[in-house]
């Protein structure tokens, strides 16, 4: 048996649109719809102008688990759009040469420039440190890196973390069911749903969806009816699908399950 399709990130969007992080240069719309999965590539289609895209899959990032006010989908490389490809966009800097930079800057030509009379160096009074003032300048300064040292590390760790919370792929949760479940092994495992819902499905077949708020989750059953349906996974908030199971024919259920999340 093969193993089950694992889907990407932007696979589980389903139907939503979403935008891409950096924004794809030379495109002014960043509104896209996922369109199919091809191998390496995923194929997208700007909402506004209709033009298909193939990404490579090297390129995607994950997903922002904040869905207000439009999902962002990052990327790992700055992009463009050139000839009908994608291709990383390269940043070109030209180096001015030495003399423009030095008329730029109103500095004067070094062979135009006055030669100056030779004199003696004004004799300054300095004052060397006594060794109590050296050491209390040497902790002074030490304070200083110690505090520059503790805030960069800080603003490191907020930033990686930010990152993570930001572009990571939902976690499926590890739950308890099958699609040997049906609806009476479930409520004698966690009781009676808050709500049950039914939503026509294809094949005569039909949706069930067992509401478990304390939880935090929707249980989604697929069948003739509620008596005779299966377990086909679960639903988190904004319809992500946070668990999925094996099919009789193999085959993964997240398809199903987004199915289900569309009519809701």
């Amino acid at each position: 048996m093969s193993a089950p399709h694992i889907p990407t990130p932007l696979e589980q969007l389903g139907p939503r649109p979403f935008s891409f992080y950096p924004p794809i240069r030379n495109l002014d719309h960043n509104e896209w719809l996922f369109r199919r999965a091809d191998g390496n590539e995923l194929h997208v289609v700007n909402t506004k102008s209709h033009a298909e895209l193939c990404l490579p899959l090297r390129y995607l990032g994950g997903v922002s688990s904040i869905e207000e006010p439009v999902i962002i989908v990052g990327l790992v490389k700055d992009l463009e759009y050139r000839e009908g490809v994608l291709v990383p966009h390269v940043q070109r800097v030209l180096e001015m040469p030495a003399a423009v930079a030095r008329a730029a800057n109103g500095d004067p030509r070094p062979w135009a420039a006055a030669p100056q009379p030779r004199r003696l160096a004004p004799v300054l009074g300095i004052r060397t440190e006594t060794p109590q003032e050296s050491r209390k300048n040497r902790k002074f300064l030490g304070a200083i890196a110690v505090s520059i040292l503790i805030a960069i590390l800080g603003m490191a760790i907020v930033r990686e973390s930010s990152r993570v919370r930001f572009f990571t792929t939902p976690v499926r949760l590890p739950l308890p069911f099958t699609a040997s479940d049906d609806y009476l092994s479930i409520v004698a495992k966690w009781g009676h749903p808050a709500t049950s819902r039914s939503r026509p499905g294809a094949g005569g077949r039909e949706f069930h969806l067992l509401r478990y708020p304390d939880h935090a989750l929707t249980i989604v059953l697929w069948g003739a009816d509620r008596d005779h349906a299966f377990y086909l996974g679960a639903l988190g908030r904004g319809g992500r699908v946070l668990h999925s199971t094996q099919l009789p024919d193999g085959a993964d259920s997240t398809a199903l399950v987004w199915a289900a999340a569309s009519t809701r």
